[in-house]
């Protein structure tokens, strides 16, 4: 499992959209998501089965694809927002160390997504 802590200088409210709503992941997530944010939805993408399992607005979300299963939860930091993301990965898919760099990346375009910018999934890669 991969646990990830992160600080952003955004309130809880304006991180959940961007954690949440498909139209906000798209700048800075893997893909854009084909789901609705809410309890239960399911979901196809590359070939697998997601399903959102937890939706407790603003704090949680989380959603199973194939094996794998992600979260974040989110608590007010002064004037930010504390960010705690889980994964449980299926390791045939990758090594850990291979999974972690690839979040670390996305949480630093989240993080330029946050500021109003923009930051290319090859740019946050290059700079690991």
């Amino acid at each position: 499992m991969i646990r990830i802590e992160r600080r952003y200088n955004s309130p809880v409210e304006r991180v959940w959209r961007a954690v949440t709503e498909p139209d906000e992941m798209e700048r800075w997530f893997v893909v854009r998501p084909s789901w609705k944010p809410e309890l239960g939805e399911t979901f196809e993408a590359y070939g697998h089965r997601g399903e959102i399992t937890e939706l407790d607005r603003p704090r949680a979300f989380a959603w199973t694809w194939g094996v794998e299963e992600y979260r974040f939860e989110l608590e007010p930091d002064g004037d930010g927002c504390r960010l705690v993301f889980t994964h449980v990965f299926n390791p045939d898919l990758g090594p850990q160390e291979q999974h972690e760099r690839g979040w670390r990346a996305y949480f630093a375009r989240l993080e330029a997504h946050l500021a109003g910018g923009y930051l290319s999934e090859e740019d946050a890669h290059a700079a690991l």
